[in-house]
């Protein structure tokens, strides 16, 4: 589930504890559940890292870049219930990857990757495989100008909806988050990309925007899975101001006259109102 706004809050939540801080080691946690992939694997990985200072703690995406002094980057891929936290993770069982550090007086001695479901990924890349992962995400959905918002939408056939959530068209955005942005802009989510008015893409530029940046504020959103967690394994806060994600069926909170519909587009649920979203 972490998108854009739960990553950012990940990344800015453990920068703080992970900074400037020597890796005494590097663990993989042994559970009799689903492998996560690491790659190139994990004896390569435990032992690039291993004395290494972590230089830097930025998103990427839906990503979390660790940059390490060496000029390798671990780039930690949440992907559906992946955490990195840097106290208790919510359970034991879930463990996955402990990143041990020198101790440090009032911080913590440990960062922990923990995952439910195991889909979460580890990669340790040079600098010219991070370049070649920039190349393959499109432009940040915090930092894309309505012009190229713009430019990019004319080239796809697709329904708006379906396009947002293309990493190549546009990095960070997910499925809640694209509901949001459409009822925000007041566009159909069944609208074919092409089709958009220029006032139209100014008010999904602009709403993108606003609502991501209002999700990092409140720390993302935690859901009734109570799955995300931010990085001291609290909840977000961002929930309690969707507008119309898993509210299908209730009373639409803008217009107050029609109810949230649910649809299914590229096997992924929508949510919309009909009035709003014409």
């Amino acid at each position: 589930m972490p998108e854009l706004p739960e990553v950012e809050t990940m990344a800015r939540g453990i920068a703080r504890d992970c900074t400037n801080r020597i890796v005494d080691r590097l663990e993989f946690v042994q559970i009799e559940r689903r492998p996560m992939f690491v790659a190139p694997d994990r004896d390569t990985v435990a032992c690039r890292v291993q004395g290494r200072r972590i230089s830097s703690v930025r998103r990427l995406a839906k990503r979390i870049v660790l940059e390490l002094d060496s000029q390798d980057s671990l780039v930690v891929e949440p992907r559906m219930t992946g955490l990195l936290v840097v106290t208790e993770p919510p359970t034991a069982e879930h463990r996955r990857i402990v990143w041990h550090f020198q101790r440090e007086q009032g911080l913590s001695d440990s960062l922990e990757f923990w995952d439910r479901r195991g889909l979460g990924t580890l990669s340790l890349l040079t600098p010219e495989q991070m370049q070649e992962l920039r190349y393959r995400l499109g432009p940040d959905a915090l930092e894309i100008t309505a012009d190229e918002w713009l430019a990019r939408l004319k080239k796809t056939e697709r329904q708006i909806k379906v396009a947002l959530l293309d990493q190549q068209l546009v990095a960070g955005i997910g499925n809640l988050y694209a509901s949001e942005i459409l009822h925000r802009s007041g566009i159909s989510p069944l609208r074919v990309a092409t089709r958009l008015t220029k006032n139209q893409i100014n008010r999904l530029a602009e709403a993108t925007s606003q609502i991501l940046s209002d999700a990092i504020h409140y720390e993302g959103s935690t859901l009734n899975d109570g799955t995300y967690r931010n990085a001291l394994n609290k909840d977000g806060s961002y929930q309690n101001h969707h507008r119309v994600y898993q509210r299908a069926d209730l009373l639409c909170l803008t217009c107050r006259t029609d109810h949230i519909r649910r649809i299914v587009q590229a096997q992924r649920a929508t949510f919309f109102c009909p009035k709003c979203q014409k």
